[in-house]
């Protein structure tokens, strides 16, 4: 018991005991606090990727933190974080991503694409960029990742296929040939007023020929200055299409804009970036032509047709003089060679956060499916410089272009003389190796491989921008622009090409020379004011625009020279003459503003306005208004489509009005102008006048009207568009026909003629799949274009009655009706429309057919897996196109024909397939053919499908030393399908050569 009690009495002292110390060391413990335990710091690093490589640009950030970075061009990142912190990755277009570092010092991660977000990358509208969710206009647009898988040389071929509303054709095979452009159909009567206005980083380009048919004989039209613009160094091209987009170019936009934006550097450590691939070609189809058996047995049975037993001396392929069992497939031997493409491209780039820049360098090589040494060859450097101060508010752009064209080919296109040669001719080179001339029984097609088609073309566009942003939400902005074009072609006739039996000799050679210059500076200061009003946001733009191009233009003509040596020299000529030495200057000048209101977001109006002063009109007529009004309204942003419409992720109505104008006429069309006669009258030059002017012709004008619906659904996984527009082109800027008692042909005139282009078009996106691994996105576009004349006052009384019918597109045929053969004569018979027993074009011609597209457009799937990738788009058209009886004669003839012609009228009852066969004698079957060649049986259902461009891609792992290299294989035109039998579906000239099917292979390193 006494023990319990002494313990318990000890207990009650132990509290206060420990109390009392507790308090003694209270003061200590505040003097020293106990260690606490901060987070150790470590620099984190890795690599972003996406389903095609690297990620440039994308942004880093700490969550909860102020800590950010950017990715480099090797998608590269490092920053400072603490162990236990969270990486937030973002990057517009793709995923945001959120990965805790856990511990670790590197993180790599892959972002998928985010259909969602592509609604919020801006696009390029011009003057001005505009978000993609809130445009209001009808803009299309592809990028450099469309662009690089093709292996292509002209920047209109990059676009087929691939646009809503936008046609290109291309118009030869040779290299350095070019393609036609109509964007949403043909406005102008004139077939050169339906251009569109090219725009390069602000500096407008002017697409006018640079050559003359004189000298860029081997192509269908003159040379096309679009061939300088190199692809590679392309970032993206836009294409406006309704007025709400082109309102703000005026008049220049009256066709559509093509706005090519070339590529900038961007932050991060600089990046080298090589490429090199090889590629070959060969003629996309050939025609069907006779072998020699069935050629000699029609040329036989012409001449009994004929009644001529005793063949004439001049009809070699059957009288003994060329082997009657020789064949040649002339197309093969003179078109099927093999073009080899052969390219280099090489580039710098990099920046700190204030300063970027990137430096470029292009080859490309082309030889020619002709037999012979003949090159395509061009190389150009590509400049891009920017720099923003530190507060943002200065801002300057440089960016320049230099392109240098060298191009060698034969002066005349084989292409005709392949389909025409009779398979029996001779062979190209006797037995000692030199050409055979038969003893001069045929002009041997090599021969005239020995004159030339020369064009050098020196190419320079540069652009600085200078912006400031000042109080109160100002910015002010001033662009410089400048472009210096050089061109210089030639075609030479030397001696050579003619049989040496004639001993022809230098004093018969002679050449064409065209040399050409184009420079022009622009200059357009620009205000803009941006502003927000409560639940609102106002826009405001205005501008001037001062442009001056200056033209020269030089065609010259030699012969008689001494020696073949000094074909090029014209001071060696014995006789030469000037054709043209003339300078024209074209002046331009506009005012033009925009103003866009937006309203939560949801609801957006956007007007344009711009004053257009031109030189080529008269006093009291140079300057005109156009303008224009857009509208959308993005209602999947209302509450109650939201809460009722889950699967629709963006819904957008959007529709515009507007006024633009055309200027395409030349220069000096309203003066009184002369050049030198080239006559000489006692003793001086003389002057004759050039045209009967006109000083009171006036703008074209285009009202231009579109509704549009844009729909995304499943996250916008789904995303389509649906447009409809109708524009009407009035007031036609054409030469009015002039009797020939004038002295002139035409005579430059407004035209009360209205041209309207109406259309549907339709796009589809698609994203089937979309992981880490696998990827599946498909795009669809399709047009329904409807072209039609709609006015023509007087058009019965004036000379253009047999070329267009009201109510008609302006791109018909008048054509003979085809009614079969004459069982008795044996020869083809035609609709006598007005029953008077004569046939004639202006009367009986009276069958239309239409050569405008029915509808064109394309497919295009992208596929991924891992490191692979690929890519194919398929084009198709609906249309018509001439056959093979449009070119050639009549059956029996000299020269080879199409396998269709076999079988043919022998007697009274027959009925064909084909009339009867004659040499030429048989006057009445010549004049028949001849209307047949004119007549709805020459027109063909020309329609296609074709596997335009294929592209697969391998992405080799990243090696040690960060050198990053990616293989790849492209293929353009490779596989067609069609109907059409008679060549190419997509050419419509028959004497010059078809597109290329191109295979190419190569590989492109980073580091």
């Amino acid at each position: 018991m006494n023990k319990n009690s002494i313990f318990k009495g000890w207990a009650a002292l132990y509290y206060p005991i420990l109390f009392g110390l507790y308090l003694y060391c209270l003061p200590v413990m505040a003097r020293t606090p106990l260690p606490i335990p901060i987070p150790q710091q470590q620099n984190i690093t890795g690599i972003v990727t996406d389903s095609q490589g690297v990620l440039t640009g994308v942004t880093i950030s700490l969550k909860g933190k102020s800590t950010t970075t950017v990715t480099n061009y090797d998608g590269t990142y490092s920053l400072t974080a603490n162990a236990t912190d969270t990486l937030i990755f973002s990057f517009i277009g793709y995923k945001t991503l959120t990965v805790p570092i856990a511990g670790r010092t590197t993180v790599n991660v892959r972002l998928q694409e985010d259909a969602t977000q592509l609604q919020e990358v801006k696009i390029n509208a011009g003057y001005y960029s505009v978000k993609e969710s809130e445009r209001t206009g009808s803009i299309a647009k592809i990028t450099s990742k469309d662009i690089e898988k093709q292996p292509v040389a002209n920047v209109l071929a990059t676009m087929q296929g691939r646009m809503a509303g936008v046609d290109v054709v291309q118009t030869t095979g040779v290299p350095g040939g070019g393609f036609d452009i109509r964007i949403r159909g043909l406005n102008s009567l004139r077939s050169t007023g339906n251009a569109p206005l090219y725009i390069i980083d602000g500096v407008p380009f002017a697409s006018d020929a640079i050559g003359d048919a004189q000298t860029s004989s081997t192509l269908p039209t003159a040379t096309s200055p679009l061939n300088s613009i190199n692809p590679s160094t392309i970032e993206s091209i836009e294409i406006l299409k309704d007025a709400d987009a082109t309102a703000i170019y005026g008049s220049r936009g009256a066709n559509g804009v093509v706005l090519i934006t070339t590529k900038k550097g961007k932050a991060g450590k600089s990046q080298f970036t090589a490429s090199a691939s090889t590629g070959i070609g060969q003629v996309t189809r050939m025609l069907d032509l006779l072998h020699t058996e069935d050629y000699r047995a029609i040329r036989q049975q012409a001449f009994a047709n004929d009644g001529i037993t005793d063949y004439p001396y001049n009809a070699y392929d059957v009288n003994g003089t060329w082997d009657s069992t020789r064949y040649t497939d002339w197309q093969k031997e003179l078109t099927g060679g093999t073009t080899t493409i052969k390219t280099l491209q090489a580039a710098v780039s990099g920046g700190s956060a204030q300063t970027h820049f990137l430096v470029s360098g292009n080859t490309y090589t082309q030889s020619t499916v002709f037999p012979g040494d003949f090159y395509y060859k061009k190389g150009g450097v590509h400049v891009s410089l920017d720099h923003e101060s530190e507060d943002k508010r200065f801002k300057v752009v440089f960016s320049g272009s230099y392109d240098v064209q060298h191009n060698d080919q034969p002066a005349a296109d084989l292409t005709r003389i392949s389909r025409n040669l009779a398979p029996n001719a001779p062979a190209l080179y006797d037995a000692e190796g030199n050409l055979n001339w038969e003893n001069s029984s045929w002009e041997n097609p090599l021969a005239a491989l020995h004159a030339e088609a020369l064009a050098k073309t020196n190419s320079l566009v540069a652009n600085s921008t200078f912006s400031y942003q000042l109080p109160y939400n100002f910015t002010a902005k001033t662009s410089l622009g400048f472009t210096d074009l050089h061109h210089h072609e030639s075609r030479t006739d030397p001696s050579s090409i003619y049989d040496p039996v004639y001993e022809a000799g230098p004093e018969y050679s002679a050449i064409f020379l065209t040399t050409t210059g184009r420079r022009s500076w622009i200059v357009e200061p620009q205000l803009n004011w941006q502003h927000n009003l409560g639940h609102g946001k106002i826009d405001v733009l205005f501008g001037g625009t001062f442009q001056n191009q200056l033209s020269d233009r030089l065609i010259q003509y030699g012969s008689g020279f001494t020696s073949n040596s000094l074909l090029y020299n014209l001071a060696s000529a014995s006789f030469s003459k000037t054709y043209y030495d003339d300078e024209t200057v074209y002046r331009y000048q506009a005012f033009f503003g925009r103003v866009n209101l937006s309203w939560k977001d949801m609801y957006f109006v956007n007007l344009t306005g711009r004053r257009d002063g031109s030189s080529r009109f008269g006093p009291g007529k140079q300057f005109a208004n156009f303008g224009a009004v857009g509208a959308a309204w993005l209602f999947s942003s209302a509450n109650l489509l939201k809460e009722h419409l889950s699967l629709l992720s963006f819904g957008k109505l959007r529709g515009s009005y507007g006024v633009t104008g055309n200027d395409q006429i030349g220069d000096y069309q309203y003066l009184d102008t002369y050049q030198s006669s080239g006559n000489v009258y006692d003793g001086t030059v003389g002057l004759q006048p050039m045209r009967l002017f006109n000083p009171n012709f006036s703008w074209e004008s285009n009202r231009k009207m579109e509704a549009a619906i844009e729909l995304g659904f499943l996250g916008d996984r789904i995303f389509t568009t649906a447009s409809w527009y109708r524009n009407r082109s009035s007031n036609q800027l054409i030469g009015m026909p002039l009797p020939a008692t004038t002295g002139f042909t035409s005579l430059q005139s407004n035209l009360a003629a209205t041209v309207q282009n109406t259309g549907l078009e339709l796009t589809l996106r698609t994203v089937n799949v979309q992981k880490d691994a696998f990827g599946w996105t498909t795009s669809f576009n399709i047009t329904v274009p409807k072209n039609k004349l709609i006015a023509f006052p007087g058009l019965e009384a004036s000379t253009y009655r047999n070329q267009y019918v009201i109510g008609e597109s302006i791109n018909i045929q008048k054509l003979y009706h085809y009614t079969g053969i004459n069982p008795q004569l044996g020869v083809y018979e035609f609709e006598d429309v007005n029953g008077d027993g004569i046939l004639s074009f202006a009367d009986d011609a009276q069958t239309f057919r239409d050569f405008s597209r029915e509808y064109y457009g394309g497919l295009q799937n992208q596929l991924r897996y891992k490191r692979f990738q690929l890519d194919f788009l398929f084009q198709f058209v609906k249309q018509l196109n001439w056959n093979a009886a449009s070119p050639y004669s009549a059956p029996g003839a000299f020269g080879n024909q199409p396998t269709s012609i076999l079988g043919s009228w022998q007697q009274a009852g027959d009925s064909g397939p084909n009339q009867i066969y004659t040499t030429g004698l048989n006057s009445n079957a010549v004049n028949a053919y001849g209307r047949y060649a004119n007549s709805d049986v020459a027109v063909s259902d020309a329609s296609y499908v074709r596997l335009k461009n294929i592209a697969v891609s391998y992405d080799v792992p990243t090696t040690t030393i960060g050198l990053q290299c990616r293989l790849f294989l492209q293929a353009q035109n490779l596989l067609t399908l069609t109907s059409y039998k008679d060549g190419d579906p997509e050419f419509r000239s028959f004497n010059y050569l078809p597109p290329m099917r191109i295979i190419s292979f190569g590989a492109e390193y980073k580091f």
